[in-house]
């Protein structure tokens, strides 16, 4: 729903595509458990709202991240509605085969621009990691499933610090050429403030097409909006984001969420940028899962709008 004429940001994307990751990078971590049908409400009431793109599990190891082995189960209960895409995470040949056993609509991979980081997340390289995702994305285009890319780390590293932009160019180009469709470039930690993202995103376009980019920011320091913007008037037009503000890392301490999607969406409200999502029904959406982690919602425009509805 469109609030404003788009008038003086002609430099600025028409439309967005919202990538809703509360479900699976949103939850991840949370040690009270939530269950399945807990997990399907959350993601019905998503795509109620008008979201098209949900990353709805992760095939994982549940010793490893307990929170998402409920996914074969939320993938085979959810009444799909049409126009939705309903992705997973598949790190891995056993990951994939799981994800195909219960027809996720499209698969996703991750890798890091840091090396320290890959060491500690998946106790392997940069190029280790990569030449694991060889036999995922070859059986996706076997299967015809669409492939996504992840990198972590895109600006700054809890281990190394700042991380060059021709790094992070560099895996990205990597996943482009394997076969991801989409590359999402993540500030894990959220460190990165609106110059140091347009210095990555220029080194990462000299080699993926911007339209192959999306970005994945977490508001560590309260700067995830304004990169957000700084993405747009690159010509970025895919943006990852998680309902009433979820997520974090647990090899990144002091990382806090996700980007909250209600704040986005704002934000591209008054932008007069389309992107398809009804923000009273957003906002529903995260006071549902809010209510059930007994917790605000780490999204400022939720709680402006909550404080004016008690």
């Amino acid at each position: 729903m469109t609030l404003v004429a788009n008038l003086g940001h002609s430099d600025l994307p028409k439309a967005v595509k919202i990538v809703e990751v509360g479900p699976r990078d949103g939850l991840q971590n949370e040690k009270q458990f939530i269950s399945a049908q807990d997990k399907i409400a959350l993601i019905n009431k998503l795509a109620e709202a008008g979201t098209a793109y949900i990353e709805s599990g992760s095939f994982v190891s549940a010793k490893w991240v307990p929170q998402m082995a409920t996914s074969s189960e939320i993938f085979a209960q959810l009444q799909r509605k049409s126009g939705v895409t309903y992705a997973a995470l598949t790190p891995n040949m056993k990951g994939f085969e799981a994800a195909l056993a219960v027809k996720a609509d499209e698969v996703a991979i991750f890798g890091a621009a840091s090396e320290s980081f890959s060491q500690k997340n998946i106790n392997c390289s940069i190029d280790e990691s990569l030449a694991r995702f060889a036999p995922v994305i070859e059986a996706a285009n076997a299967n015809n499933l669409k492939v996504r890319g992840y990198v972590s780390c895109v600006v700054g590293c809890p281990y190394e610090g700042d991380i060059a932009p021709e790094q992070v160019a560099k895996v990205a180009k990597k996943l482009l050429d394997m076969g991801c469709y989409e590359i999402s470039l993540g500030d894990t930690i959220g460190v990165g403030t609106p110059e140091s993202v347009r210095r990555m995103l220029a080194a990462v376009s000299q080699y993926v097409p911007v339209e192959k980019l999306a970005v994945h920011f977490h508001d560590t320091y309260g700067q995830a909006l304004a990169n957000i913007y700084a993405a747009l008037q690159m010509g970025v037009a895919v943006i990852d984001s998680a309902v009433a503000g979820l997520g974090g890392c647990p090899y990144a301490k002091g990382a806090s969420g996700n980007v909250a999607s209600e704040d986005v969406v704002y934000m591209l409200n008054g932008l007069g940028i389309e992107h398809g999502i009804d923000l009273d029904k957003l906002l529903q959406a995260g006071w549902f899962i809010s209510d059930l982690l007994e917790r605000e919602p780490i999204s400022k425009v939720s709680n402006a709008f909550r404080s004016k509805c008690q």
